[in-house]
């Protein structure tokens, strides 16, 4: 895909497996954010991009989480509200319809939101708007998730409790979920598949098999160790991403 001169993606070939957790990893300008939007037809491309539930080839019902989104500070909008714009066909001005109030509540809860019903869409720090957003995202019972940076400008602590959060609504809802993220970290830690994303495919596989240190100097042109024993580092560690776990651990 181009914009103009500049190519943006060129021969990407991957697949997301069905019912995982599945990560785009790569540099700024690598194309990640073009990807979603070419599957949610936000931007023309070339070639064939094919998503199929397994259902007789029908293509799933899609959600999405923006990577930002603007609100105004002094907008009324409460966040009740405005997930019951996307729970109802009738204006707002006539009234939240009864299902909608309940249906609102039910996704608020599912994130762990449900304190933020009666705030205002403009009060809302990052990590709070972006519940919400993902909220929002689940009201059409998505069977394939898209979300890019979903915890972006949250700090440490807020970032793992979202990834905790989405972990657990993922095995409960049972959709596939297609994720940007630069936190290498928590990628190791959570995804179940990694596709390395450069313009091109540099590397798709598990996250043991993917983020590699060669496969990520390649990406972001300096050497990253994700796992212990690729420092060679004997302490106990975390089997599935590799983190230091033993009390003699150290950074």
């Amino acid at each position: 895909m181009c914009i103009g001169q500049t190519c943006l993606l060129d021969n990407v070939c991957a697949a997301v497996p069905p019912g995982g957790a599945t990560v785009l990893a790569g540099p700024n300008g690598a194309g990640k954010t073009t990807l979603l939007h070419c599957l949610i037809g936000k931007v023309a491309y070339r070639g064939t991009i094919s998503v199929t539930n397994g259902k007789n080839g029908i293509s799933p019902r899609i959600g999405y989480v923006p990577q930002r989104m603007s609100v105004d500070e002094n907008m009324p909008l409460l966040v009740g509200e405005f997930l019951s714009m996307h729970l109802q066909r009738r204006p707002l001005w006539l009234g939240r319809a009864k299902r909608a109030r309940q249906r609102a509540g039910e996704l608020l809860s599912m994130t762990g939101a449900e304190a933020l019903e009666k705030q205002r869409m403009g009060s809302l720090s990052g990590g709070e708007l972006r519940r919400v957003l993902l909220s929002a995202a689940l009201s059409g019972d998505p069977e394939l998730l898209l979300l890019d940076e979903p915890a972006a400008g949250v700090d440490v602590r807020g970032e793992n409790l979202f990834w905790e959060m989405l972990e657990a609504v993922r095995r409960k809802r049972n959709f596939t979920q297609l994720v940007v993220s630069h936190n290498l970290s928590l990628v190791a830690h959570y995804a179940t598949h990694v596709i390395c994303l450069n313009k091109n495919v540099i590397s798709e596989g598990s996250p043991r098999e993917t983020l590699t240190v060669a496969t990520l100097t390649n990406l972001f042109g300096m050497p990253i160790h994700l796992y212990p024993d690729q420092c060679e580092i004997s302490d106990e560690v975390c089997p599935q991403c590799g983190a230091l776990t033993g009390e003699s651990s150290h950074v």
